[in-house]
């Protein structure tokens, strides 16, 4: 645990060497990273939180917004002694990321996204003929004021278990039970929805801004996405052509929305092809 100006952040952490941070998305934790962690921490100091308001990490009222998350693995990584990082997430987690990226360019080294195109390109792209809104209803509904908890609330287990049932190709490797712990405990289906309800408008104000200001992520990155994914919807690489210099990818094979999880070999060899350098 780490007490980060009084909010307290649970993080897996092994290996050592250049720091990599590995942020998961909704509904998962920390926990989804561990086929991979072991791999990457024979190179890596891995550190795997639990997100603001997500698993064993405090679930405070406020502070949704990405600038606010990313402040606070800013805040996780300066506690452990590191100034630079190379940065990986997942759905949520991968926006998280990229804000990082965008507030401290000059820290990360290299990103890695997984599964998403930029939140304001979602925003841009929610209509039915590109089958975003459609893939992603849950944007709005989650958007919603006190009705998502009441009525998630009556069956936690089911509720999850349909994204996780429809999300996958993979289905038996991820860590339900897990997860449905995690999301059963006080205050943490509000803070998972709070965290959809921050995108809009707090976290477009801040990608409108960044984006008329003629800002674009100038460290490499790398975009990752399962060929049954939810990103599979669009043309992947060039969206994220147009919010960074450097951008390469892949489509994962036999793969739904978990990456991590469904298919840990394909991502281990992508990320330390990426991240690792070359002789």
């Amino acid at each position: 645990m780490a007490d980060l100006d009084g909010l307290r952040m649970h993080y897996l952490i092994d290996g050592d060497g250049p720091l990599l941070v590995l942020l998961h998305g909704w509904p998962q934790t920390g926990h989804c990273w561990r086929p991979i962690i072991p791999a990457l921490a024979e190179h890596f100091t891995v550190v795997a939180p639990d997100l603001r308001g997500y698993g064993r990490t405090d679930k405070p009222a406020t502070g949704y917004d990405k600038r606010t998350m990313a402040a606070d693995i800013h805040a996780l990584a300066r506690s452990l002694g590191h100034s630079t990082l190379m940065l990986a997430g997942h759905d949520r987690g991968a926006r998280v990321a990229h804000r990082y990226a965008l507030d401290h360019p000059d820290e990360v080294e290299r990103l890695v996204v997984m599964d998403i195109i930029p939140t304001r390109e979602m925003w841009r792209r929610f209509d039915m003929q590109t089958g975003v809104a459609a893939g992603t209803w849950h944007w709005t509904f989650h958007l919603q004021p006190d009705l998502p908890e009441l009525l998630a609330g009556q069956n936690v287990r089911a509720y999850l278990g349909y994204f996780f049932e429809n999300w996958t190709v993979q289905r038996s490797r991820l860590e339900v039970e897990e997860y449905v712990r995690a999301f059963e405990q006080p205050g943490a289906l509000r803070a998972g929805f709070d965290d959809y309800r921050a995108s809009f408008p707090y976290d477009a104000e801040h990608d409108d801004a960044d984006w008329e200001a003629g800002r674009r992520l100038e460290m490499p990155v790398l975009a990752l996405w399962g060929a049954a994914g939810l990103a599979r919807r669009v043309p992947v690489l060039d969206v994220w052509r147009d919010y960074a210099l450097d951008v390469r990818g892949a489509e994962i094979p036999d793969c739904g929305h978990f990456l991590a999880e469904e298919q840990p070999d394909a991502v281990l060899a992508h990320m330390t092809d990426f991240l690792l350098p070359r002789d």
